[in-house]
């Protein structure tokens, strides 16, 4: 099998520009960071919440709690990726989710199961105040009704492209690339 075509979507510093966007965003709607908390879904939306809690830190001068979600056995197709899924960590913060406002950050917003699946397990925990929807990429594509609250770019993505946020931790870089099969029709 080939391997597929890259074409990038966002450098480095335009990824660094949306999440500062979304953390500003994120700040307005929440009027400050009081009872805020972001919850990153394994894998890089740990990463990218993380980056967001750093730009509301460098902006309102305290840090957000910053927690991760792993979803793996909230997802509806659980009995199609084998009898043994690798599992990540689920860490809220100290003092619950009861009453708080918590914005919930992926990757990439494709078929609304994942943050479907976050929902699903926040609700074994506790009932927040609101809950944010926020992503890097919005490549459209919805299966359920589900949309993100916030969004650091929208992009129109052929069903057979994937969009991949590589993130310095995990792939040594951060950026978004657009990866095309070479036997995809334009």
């Amino acid at each position: 099998m080939a391997e597929p075509r890259r074409q990038l979507l966002m450098s480095e510093r335009d990824v660094e520009r949306a999440l500062a966007r979304m953390a500003r965003e994120i700040v307005e709607r929440n009027h400050g960071v009081a009872d805020l908390v972001i919850l990153g879904i394994q894998r890089r939306g740990v990463q990218l919440a993380e980056r967001i809690a750093l730009e509301i830190e460098r902006a309102e001068g305290q840090p957000p709690p910053v927690g991760s979600l792993d979803i793996t056995l909230y997802r509806d197709d659980l009995t199609a990726i084998g009898p043994r899924p690798v599992l990540g960590e689920t860490r809220l913060p100290d003092g619950g989710i009861d009453g708080r406002t918590l914005v919930i950050v992926d990757d990439v917003c494709y078929t609304g199961r994942t943050a479907r699946a976050a929902l699903d397990e926040l609700a074994d925990f506790g009932r927040p105040g609101r809950i944010y929807l926020c992503v890097l990429i919005d490549r459209g594509g919805r299966e359920l009704p589900i949309q993100p609250d916030i969004a650091g770019r929208a992009v129109e993505v052929h069903a057979a492209e994937r969009v991949e946020v590589l993130v310095p931790e995990l792939d040594g870089r951060l950026a978004v690339e657009l990866l095309t099969p070479e036997d995809a029709t334009a």
